[in-house]
């Protein structure tokens, strides 16, 4: 019997189908990578970013964007509206509604009675910003800080909301703001990733939301781009520690013999996620020692600690989250994507509104006096805002105990500050019911737009071919809000 030699009995098992199929995905793989090199991506993955940007002078270099998910209720927390007091307990009428549309909660409610605010407002600094008693610290930041009280969006649930303002389109697939900045300007830093995304929970897990990945997510762009998810619990990322007998000598070495292949492997079928992946490893193994010290806060003085509150020791906490990402801007991570969920309050207005604020406020405002105090704040932009607002009318039954407020896309409020933003302004505003916008619009792609103008970027000129058009951020849309620039 002759010898069995199982490659050459499958090479005569190979149908001619077959043959062609494997040969046409080797054949096809290549020419999309090559197709990608030369289109689209950067030569170096991760690295300098693209060819002439940025198209113009940056104000900011980087971006910590402190989303609340949830959505804050805006008439409670910054619009101040008498007109709710006057009509307290009234059907808010129908033309201001008109035909609007809501979630599912109160979709079919009949009765849509005016919700007065639940806390208390006053003037704060020399700009005279209205805020919530539930929020002093962030009143004591007042004059640091742009209101805009005419955001309005399109997406009248979670997912779909938080996925169109961090992607620009409400469906999953596209990338988000950190990737397409890390695709476009690369990054600062060798030792850190220059996109961290970090999540956070109220104690009391109120509103399961989910955080999914695609939040952070690169997208149809080569997954170099794609945000590291820094996880609340543990080491920050995994396998951070060497296994017992592995030492920094022998990891150098296996991952110099990984790279060898993994580059001959991509001369063979061109893909380019062979190059992220080549990228990947060798920032997992500096990130070995720069997370390590990263998240050691034994070098923060005492009335820092302090500032932050708390929980700030807490990990996974939003104040420990929010130092985390002041240790990450100094360090030269490019987008800071903060999420803390627990502010969706269908049936408990009356008690989980002040719980968020008191875990939110100092936190936050700390982080814009921290970057301040270092001379970060200057190139530093600071967002703090939910994916809609919430009805100026209630849910369920007035005065009841587990009464709230539902979605409200129509407008809402969100603050930015630092890194080209004009301080101690309010820019938009509501109608008297703070159920539209009343006058100076802005829409979730204008957003975008002055984000990326901020930061050197054209909008329009910033895309990304994929299957036969060019992408970008904002889509076909979007204005940069040129009065809120300093």
């Amino acid at each position: 019997m002759s010898d069995v030699n199982p490659i050459i009995d499958h090479a005569r098992a190979l149908t001619r189908r077959a043959f062609f199929g494997q040969s046409a995905l080797g054949v096809g793989a290549a020419a999309l990578g090559s197709l990608f090199t030369s289109e689209s991506s950067p030569q170096d993955p991760g690295g300098n970013g693209l060819p002439g940007l940025p198209h113009h002078a940056p104000k900011a270099k980087r971006v910590i964007y402190l989303l609340q998910n949830g959505a804050p209720s805006h008439v409670d927390l910054f619009d101040w509206k008498p007109k709710l007091r006057e009509m307290h307990g009234i059907q808010i009428p129908d033309e201001i509604v008109g035909g609007r549309r809501f979630s599912t909660m109160t979709g079919g409610q009949k009765a849509r009675p005016v919700l007065s605010e639940i806390t208390k407002f006053a003037r704060h600094g020399e700009s005279g910003a209205t805020v919530s008693d539930f929020l002093p610290k962030t009143a004591e930041i007042a004059d640091k800080l742009c209101f805009i009280k005419s955001m309005h969006t399109t997406q009248v649930n979670h997912a779909p909301a938080i996925t169109y303002f961090l992607t620009g389109d409400e469906r999953p697939g596209r990338p988000s703001m950190g990737s397409w900045l890390s695709y476009g300007l690369g990054r600062e830093t060798d030792n850190l990733p220059t996109f961290v995304a970090m999540t956070s929970l109220d104690k009391e897990e109120s509103c399961g939301q989910i955080f999914y990945d695609y939040y952070w997510g690169s997208g149809f762009l080569p997954s170099v781009y794609q945000g590291v998810k820094f996880r609340g619990a543990g080491d920050p990322v995994l396998y951070l520690t060497d296994p017992p007998g592995i030492g920094r000598k022998t990891r150098r070495g296996m991952l110099d013999d990984l790279a060898a292949l993994n580059r001959e492997r991509a001369r063979e079928v061109g893909d380019p996620e062979i190059d992220t992946r080549i990228a990947q490893y060798e920032m997992a193994y500096r990130m070995q020692t720069s997370v390590p010290e990263l998240t050691d806060f034994s070098d923060e003085p005492k009335h820092v600690l302090e500032m932050y509150g708390p929980d700030v020791m807490r990990k996974g906490s939003f104040a420990y989250n929010c130092l985390v990402a002041r240790r990450l801007a100094e360090r030269g991570t490019r987008f800071i994507q903060l999420m803390h969920a627990g502010w969706d309050q269908h049936r408990n207005l009356n008690t989980q509104l002040k719980i968020q604020c008191t875990d939110t406020d100092a936190p936050s405002a700390a982080l814009v006096k921290d970057l301040e105090q270092r001379g970060l704040l200057d190139d530093t932009i600071v967002i703090w805002g939910g994916e809609f607002g919430r009805t100026p009318f209630v849910q369920g039954k007035l005065g009841a105990s587990n009464q709230g407020r539902d979605h409200h896309p129509y407008v809402f409020t969100i603050w930015m500050a630092g890194g080209g933003i004009k301080p101690g302004i309010t820019y938009g505003e509501s109608d008297e019911f703070g159920f539209n916008v009343g006058n100076d619009p802005v829409h979730v792609h204008d957003f975008q737009a002055t984000l990326l103008h901020l930061l050197g970027i054209d909008h329009e000129r910033l895309t990304y071919r994929f299957q036969g058009r060019r992408y970008r951020l904002t889509d076909v849309h979007g204005n940069v809000v040129k009065p809120i620039l300093a």
